[in-house]
């Protein structure tokens, strides 16, 4: 093998490893959840920490309220119909004096438990899966840049497609030449 095919086996090698790994975080982070009904977040402080440092991508499944057991990791508003998210795991399930559930919340960092008890109507889900740092990527990019990437990664996958098509051709005229030559 001269240093020619080398090299372009080693660009071939590098081009899929990039291709797969782009590939599996639209599929973690975009294809899943909007498949499933999931909900993807990202962990903006320590407050899970080590499991879900800050940066952590997590993908919250709807749950009914009945269902939610003590250790349950639920992502659910600070304030009912306000957007502001929390992610920290149940430390109490329980009812008030009218019959009506409550849970007792607290971060895996934090000392104290969550101040106030959160109500069914403030659910959003239950940790689904997580992948740490992943929310990153995702807190950086805007919509309008995720588009772009979108078609900056097809339009990159059609080239790389055109260039293998003709190189494949090339290579097979250069082998018929030489046969008949």
């Amino acid at each position: 093998m001269n240093v020619g095919s080398a090299l372009r086996w080693g660009g071939q090698v590098l081009t899929w490893m990039v291709i797969l790994f782009v590939s599996g975080v639209v599929t973690i982070a975009v294809l899943v959840p909007r498949l499933t009904g999931a909900t993807p977040y990202v962990v903006l402080t320590g407050s899970m920490q080590p499991q879900m440092p800050p940066g952590t991508l997590v993908v919250v499944k709807p749950v009914e309220a009945d269902e939610i057991t003590t250790g349950t990791v639920l992502t659910y508003q600070l304030e009912s119909g306000k957007p502001t998210v929390v992610t920290h795991r149940v430390t109490s399930v329980g009812v008030n004096g009218k019959g009506e559930l409550r849970f007792g919340t607290k971060g895996d960092a934090n000392k104290d438990p969550d101040a106030r008890q959160v109500v069914p109507e403030q659910i959003k889900g239950e940790r689904w899966y997580y992948v740490p740092y992943l929310g990153y990527v995702t807190s950086v990019i805007t919509g309008e840049q995720r588009q772009m990437g979108l078609v900056l990664v097809v339009v990159g996958l059609l080239a790389y497609s055109g260039v293998t098509f003709v190189s494949a051709a090339r290579d097979r005229r250069r082998r018929k030449e030489a046969w008949n030559g």
